[in-house]
This record gives structure tokens, C-alpha cells and sequence, in this order.
């Protein structure tokens, strides 16, 4: 057996020696050449933008102190690496995302740190659309989705002319014996269409970022270690807060007991809820707020199971079921109902909509592990696990989700007259630095509330002709490991283009993931015919060498002197 192994490994060295072409002399100081110059060019890069940064380092010190200085000098950099060096900036943002809410108030929580990963973003895509533009290629990707894209770009540009434009130069008047509160509505609706529409671009970015397989298992499995870092960590910060470490809220009084607050934060994250007393938990996880975690949590159900059924290594598809036992973990010690209710119905939805409920071989095998290892985490903290499907069913029968949307569609349309909508912005968490905003709490009457029925219409005509084109991309695909893994992302892109609980696709990390894989999954046909013709060619070459050491071993057959 031993020396069969060493049979395998000496043939695989022997392969990767083949693939491998020696390199001239010449070629060898050329490759030395393009690094020395590479090297250089950063060298100088960063020096142009340290010297630019300690600039507008200075003048922010003035306004805002050390606070605004440091992150000034910080942005200017990461702004000029970014454009420089697009690839390594997007898989710096995905990366980032996750960790966006703790380095923020690690840092003292300044608002504009809340905005760092959009340094990496913006100038990535200006350079892509630059790349795209010098070499006819086309940025907007699929094809598909060209025309409900520019429908609905231009209906958010009539609400910004017609609705914010005129809020603008000729505000209503206030209400009786009330001071009107000050707002900037151009600058609410620029905001707005930046989170209802900036993010839109990834679908691209992600497109021209993954070049071939190895790349997108890169990011597969980079997704999947985020996953279970971020989990570890909300596992800490439940476990300091449960030991008394962190104080929480369970000291707080009156209303205060059910109120997130960053005073009340720990260890990471922003804020949180901790009042046990009342059975009221709602953990930040990495994020600034509760809600964001929560849907962390119900995204990471879609890659983890991507990559735990559908990867090539074993070692990875185990990797990726320990992280989807570790999203169902933090699903119950988050608090937070809606994950604790959609993480099992996602998982549910996946098995039957990808078909790996007819895989029984592969499927029940590792589907027990999973189960013993959540059956043991269960069994280990009964209570906390009735105390969650308690709270689930009070707040359930209180308040029925199908009864809550309707309630907001209702009360949307009886506020909104105008066809084009109150104005962008204008329910927008995110925009209110420039005007008093609206709070809906479900998505659907906020697109409404904002852009009106016309947008809305637009938005369901784009994210439908997003989901067809996603389905058509995975049907495509003939390996079963990127089927089975784009069929996860095509499940994903279904359940939250249509969903209205909450507005996952207004915060982080939603309102990135959506848009990224959406590029990914696009990807994965040209990447699976790359890899066919790959294999083809290793097949001709091997026949090659097949019939040659024939024809070879046929002369000393024949003249054996």
C-alpha cells in the first residue's frame, strides 16, 4: 500500500513537472524585469498617497480632530490602491464586509469608517468600467437584465427630478405650530439610489474577478473560513455575556431592557440587546446591529451548503458542513426568531430545489453528522433553545408576518399619491443624516414608500429577469460540483428577490452577497468549459504518449539488438 502512495505521488510531481514548462534565461530576467517595476510602481503609489493623505490628514485634523485625521490619511491610501489594483481590492471588500461593524467602533466608531468598505468597492469598479470601455467588453452582465436595469435607473432618476428635486426648491409648507426639521432631499435621494442601486455593479466585478477554477474555489472557501470566524466569535460574545464578563443589559431598567444599545456592547460588534430576566437576547455578532447579524446568519446557510455538498476536496465539503452546524448554533443564541425560523426553512429549500435530496448516498451520511453534532449542542442548552421557539411563537402569534406586510402595503399606499413616489431616500435607514426619514420595516412598502408603485414594478422586473437569467446560467453547467454549487447561489438569489421581511437588500452583508454571487454564478459556465477543454487536451496528450511508448517499446520488439 505504501509503496503504491508513492507510486501516486511520484506520478503526480511528475504531471505537475509537465505543466510546468522550464524557463529560459530570458525569460527568467523578464519575469525579474516585471517585478522589479511592479514593486517600484507601488513604492511610488504609496508615497504620492501618503503625501496626498497626510494633506487631507491635516485639514480633517482641524474639523474633526485625531478621530477624522487617521481615517482621512487611511481613505485617501486604501482609494488609490483600490483603483491601482482592482482584483486585490474586491477580494479585500469581500473579506471586509463581515468584519465592517466590529472595525468600526474598534476604531471608536466613527460614521465615515462605517463607509471604509466602499473605498475598496468604488474604485475597483471605476477601473473595471474603465478596463471594460478600452477593451469592448460588456459591463453590463447578463445581457438579460440590460433593459429592466436601465427602466428602473430611469425611473429613480425621474423620482430624484420630480419628487426630490422639487422637495428641494420648493419645500411644503410644515405642519401647524410645527418648526420644520432641516433635510437636504438631493442629497437624501443621492443616498438612497446609492443603496437602493450601487451595489448592482458587483454582479460585474465579480464576474471579471473569478477567472477560472481555482479563483472561484478561492472565494467559495474564503466564504465559507469568514463564516466560521465570524460564527467563533459569536459564540465568544454569547459565552462572555452568559458568564457575566459583559454586563449587557441585564442591569438596565424600564424600557431599556428591550432596547439595543452601544453601551451595552461586547467584545465585538456594535449594539446589543442581553436582558435574560426578560428573556430578550439580540446579539450584534460582527455587525453594528442585531438585524444584520440575523441575516448574516440566513445568507451563510446557502454558501456553507454550497460548499459543504458540492465541493471537490472532501476536506472542504467537511469544512463547509462544520460552518452550516455553526450558522445553525448562532441561529439560537443570536435571538433572533427570523433565524432561528428561515435557517432550517432554507435548508429545507436548498436540499429540495437543488436535488440533493435524490443523492442519498452522499446526502444521508454526512446530513447525520450534521444532525449529531446540532443534536449534542441542543441537548447540551435545552433552555436556551425553548426560551428562542418561545419568543418565536409569542411574536408569531402577536404578530403574524403575512398580517405585518400587508399592514405596511396599506399604510405605504395611503401615503403615497404621487406615482413616482415620496422621494428617495426618504425611508432609507442610511440617509438620514440629510432629513428626518420614515421607518418601514418591510421592503416591498419602502421601494414603494420611496419610488412608488412605477418603481416598484421596475425593481420586481429587474430582480425576476436577474432570477430567470440565474437559473438559465446553472442549467448550463455540466460538472456536478459547480451545478450543485451555482444551484445554491440560484436558490439564494430566488428566496431574497422576492422577499419583503425586513430590507435585507438595503444593509450589509445582503445588499453585497445579492449582487456578488449573482456574478459568481454567472461566471461558472465559461469556467466549466475551461475546464472541459482542459481535460480534453490532458486526454490527447496522454493517448499521445501512449501510442508513442507503443510504437517505441514495437522497434525494440522487432530489433532487440
Amino acid at each position: 500500500m505504501v509503496k503504491v502512495k508513492d507510486k501516486k505521488k511520484k506520478d503526480k510531481k511528475k504531471q505537475s513537472n509537465k505543466e510546468q514548462p522550464t524557463l529560459t534565461i530570458k525569460e527568467r530576467l523578464a519575469q525579474k524585469r516585471q517585478a522589479t517595476k511592479a514593486r517600484q510602481e507601488l513604492i511610488s503609489l504609496l508615497s504620492k498617497a501618503g503625501g496626498v493623505g497626510v494633506i487631507f490628514g491635516i485639514l480633517a485634523f482641524f474639523v474633526g480632530g485625531i478621530k477624522l485625521a487617521i481615517p482621512a490619511v487611511m481613505g485617501v491610501i486604501v482609494l488609490a490602491l483600490s483603483y491601482k489594483y482592482p482584483r486585490q481590492a474586491l477580494f479585500g471588500f469581500v473579506f471586509y464586509v463581515p468584519f465592517s461593524g466590529t472595525v468600526t467602533y474598534l476604531l471608536g466608531g466613527n460614521a465615515i469608517l462605517q463607509l471604509a468598505k466602499d473605498g475598496f468597492y468604488i474604485p475597483a469598479a471605476l477601473a473595471l468600467w474603465q478596463k471594460c470601455r478600452q477593451q469592448n467588453l460588456p459591463f453590463i452582465i447578463p445581457t438579460g437584465i440590460k433593459k429592466p436595469l436601465l427602466i428602473l435607473l430611469t425611473l429613480c432618476i425621474c423620482t430624484l427630478l420630480f419628487t426630490n428635486a422639487v422637495q428641494q426648491f420648493n419645500p411644503p409648507p410644515p405642519p401647524l405650530f410645527k418648526t420644520p426639521e432641516p433635510e437636504i432631499p438631493l442629497g437624501m435621494g443621492l443616498l438612497g439610489l446609492k443603496v437602493f442601486m450601487g451595489y448592482i455593479p458587483l454582479i460585474t466585478c465579480a464576474y471579471y474577478l473569478i477567472r477560472n477554477k481555482k479563483d472561484f474555489l478561492f472565494v467559495s472557501r474564503l466564504q465559507v473560513v469568514i463564516i466560521i470566524v465570524c460564527c467563533i466569535l459569536g459564540v465568544i460574545q454569547y459565552a462572555l455575556l452568559l458568564v457575566g464578563i459583559c454586563e449587557g443589559t441585564r442591569n438596565a431598567t424600564g424600557v431599556d431592557l428591550f432596547k439595543a444599545t452601544l453601551e451595552a456592547r461586547c467584545f465585538i460588534g456594535g449594539a446589543l440587546v442581553y436582558s435574560p430576566s426578560q428573556g430578550m437576547i439580540r446579539l450584534p455578532g460582527t455587525f453594528v446591529a442585531p438585524w444584520q447579524w440575523a441575516w448574516f446568519i440566513i445568507s451563510s446557510t446557502f454558501f456553507a451548503f454550497g460548499t459543504g455538498f458540492s465541493d471537490p476536496s472532501f476536506k472542504w465539503r467537511m469544512i463547509g458542513l462544520v460552518s452550516l452546524a455553526m450558522v445553525f448554533v448562532n441561529a439560537v443564541i443570536s435571538g433572533q426568531r427570523i433565524a432561528l425560523a428561515l435557517v432550517p426553512a432554507c435548508l429545507v429549500l436548498l436540499l429540495v430545489l437543488t436535488g440533493q435530496l435524490g443523492n442519498l448516498k452522499r446526502f444521508v451520511p454526512i446530513f447525520g453528522g450534521l444532525i449529531l453534532i446540532l443534536t449534542i449542542a441542543i441537548a447540551s442548552n435545552p433552555e436556551v433553545v425553548q426560551e428562542r421557539l418561545d419568543s418565536f411563537i409569542n411574536r408569531w402569534n402577536a404578530s403574524p408576518p403575512y398580517e405585518f406586510i400587508t399592514q405596511q402595503f396599506e399604510e405605504v399606499a395611503h401615503n403615497t399619491k404621487n406615482p413616482f413616489g415620496n422621494g428617495l431616500g426618504k425611508a432609507t435607514n442610511s440617509a438620514r443624516i440629510m432629513g428626518p426619514t420614515k421607518l418601514v420595516e418591510t421592503y416591498y412598502p419602502k421601494v414603494m414608500y420611496e419610488v412608488g408603485i412605477l418603481g416598484v414594478l421596475g425593481f420586481l422586473g429587474l430582480v425576476t429577469s436577474l432570477t430567470v437569467c440565474a437559473f438559465k446560467t446553472y442549467r448550463k453547467v455540466k460538472n456536478r460540483n459547480f451545478r450543485g454549487y451555482g444551484a445554491a447561489l440560484w436558490v439564494f438569489i430566488l428566496f431574497i428577490s422576492y422577499n419583503t421581511y425586513y430590507y435585507p437588500l438595503d444593509v450589509d452583508p445582503v445588499a453585497v452577497y445579492y449582487w456578488f454571487f449573482a456574478g459568481v454564478l454567472f461566471k461558472l459556465p465559461e469556467i466549466d468549459k475551461l475546464e472541459r477543454l482542459k481535460e480534453e487536451q490532458n486526454q490527447e496528450v496522454q493517448e499521445v504518449e501512449v501510442s508513442t511508448t507503443k510504437k517505441r517499446k514495437q522497434k525494440v520488439l522487432e530489433n532487440p539488438l
